[in-house]
């Protein structure tokens, strides 16, 4: 029993001591925290969404859902073989062109009337505390820090693994101008060195104006945040860029909800939206959108285009890893919405509507 005892009081302290590391990041304090405590969106110590939001469906249990992560794994759920892509240089890029170059999972370049975006950049090889886990597929870790030019904007969608990597992050403080992120995740930055100075932390309903007729606004999402054990501290968010020609949504991570609709009268449409599509599950459909609503919250958006991302690189569900890009190019057989789908690496005229893209996930086992 002493023995127990021991072990236990000892295994306690080895993950208080892991957690303690600096790629968990901080929790908001000072200033920051009295702005967030100031927040109609942080209730009961967290952050909220707007309507009820279970972390599993009614329908669904821990037990269940745990006996299928260890039990139920899909012999499909990770590509057979290394996918093979090339990678555009981003360093060499016409700065007129308005283009776009996904990096896998949720990370992206976007060059837009001159100015260079990059979002949610995971550039380890894993999504995890740990390197050992969440492993990237072979071929899609295609970029590093190093083939990223210097940044007028980086943006956090919000402080989850897959989305806030430590390790890039930290590498990209030095290329980036400024970035863009939802209130509360600025804590995590600062506390890995970045100048607090070219933090913007935005709220829901927000908005920052960037300069000559370049503005951001943050929207809600819904979905939740946290590092550790302690969630919602920071706020998870949608972001729109708007220049003087143009408007990109930028979903991050959400469950399908009325605030789609809400945003595309608010905006009265976008040029282009950016938008999940994968690592879902029917247990928890209320913070991942299933592919039979990916469709329907671009059209709530009045998107003229759509990308859909967080697929492909990394398997946090069950499904096979190319079931997101089969299941909607099929949906989108009867919608026929302008759907680009791009290889890894691969530049996006995204103006471009003539251009036909390659179910290239289908040459892979």
């Amino acid at each position: 029993m002493i023995a127990l005892l021991v072990f236990v009081i000892v295994f306690a302290a080895a993950i208080f001591l892991f957690m303690q590391l600096p790629q968990f990041g901080k929790e908001p304090s000072g200033k920051r925290l009295e702005r967030i405590l100031k927040s109609p969106n942080y209730q009961k110590d967290k952050f909220d969404n707007i309507n009820f939001t279970p972390q599993l469906a009614a329908d669904a249990s821990m037990p269940g859902v745990m006996f299928r992560f260890f039990f139920g794994k899909n012999k499909n759920l990770i590509p057979k073989e290394k996918l093979n892509f090339q990678k555009t240089n981003l360093k060499n890029l016409n700065p007129d062109e308005n283009i776009y170059v996904w990096m896998g999972h949720s990370s992206y370049f976007i060059q837009i009337d001159g100015k260079k975006i990059l979002v949610d950049p995971v550039f380890s090889g894993n999504a995890s505390p740990v390197n050992f886990t969440t492993k990237a597929f072979g071929g899609t870790d295609l970029y590093s820090t190093e083939d990223i030019p210097d940044l007028d904007y980086l943006i956090i969608t919000h402080d989850h693994w897959d989305h806030l990597d430590y390790e890039t992050v930290k590498k990209l403080n030095p290329k980036a101008k400024q970035v863009i992120t939802g209130l509360g995740t600025g804590e995590h930055l600062e506390y890995w060195n970045y100048d607090p100075k070219k933090i913007i932390e935005l709220d829901w309903g927000e908005n920052f104006e960037l300069g000559n007729g370049f503005k951001v606004y943050a929207e809600t999402a819904r979905h939740f945040s946290g590092r550790g054990f302690k969630r919602n501290q920071a706020i998870w968010a949608s972001f729109i860029f708007k220049t003087p020609k143009r408007k990109i949504y930028i979903g991050g991570d959400s469950g399908f909800d009325d605030h789609f609709e809400k945003i595309g009268k608010k905006f009265g449409g976008f040029d282009l939206a950016i938008l999940e599509l994968g690592q879902y599950n029917k247990d928890w459909r209320y913070i991942h959108m299933m592919p039979e609503e990916f469709l329907v919250a671009a059209k709530n958006l009045k998107a003229e285009r759509i990308i859909p991302v967080h697929n492909s690189k990394f398997a946090l569900a069950l499904h096979d890893w190319k079931e997101p890009l089969q299941k909607i190019t099929a949906l989108n057989e009867k919608e026929n919405r302008r759907l680009i789908t791009p290889k890894i690496g691969e530049k996006v005229n995204w103006e471009d509507d003539s251009k036909t893209y390659e179910q290239w996930w289908e040459a892979y086992e």
